[in-house]
């Protein structure tokens, strides 16, 4: 196995579970929103952080499967992924 395909492996693992804590704290938010209306302002940024990330998790997906399969959009695929990075690196920096 190639070392790009191992990297991209951890790439869409990370990208993968973050979606998922995400989709989980977006559930429990949306759930105990009628309780506490004080999440009504977390919302909007996590559902904004929701969409970037699963983004990401299809797009190193999609990267990791050009790699195994050797296609030939690999290449556009990992230029994708690496703008998506680029977009969540840009969006979630401490200002």
């Amino acid at each position: 196995m190639r070392p790009s395909v191992v990297l991209l492996g951890f790439v869409l693992g990370s990208a993968a579970a973050i979606t998922f804590g995400l989709l989980g704290v977006a559930v429990v938010f949306t759930w105990l929103q009628p309780e506490y209306p004080r999440l009504d302002s977390e919302l909007p940024y996590l559902w904004w952080s929701l969409a970037l990330f699963a983004s990401l998790t299809a797009a190193a997906a999609a990267s990791f499967y050009g790699l195994i399969r050797v296609a030939a959009w690999r290449r556009a695929a990992v230029a994708v992924l690496l703008l998506g990075i680029g977009a969540v690196g840009w969006y979630h920096w401490p200002r």
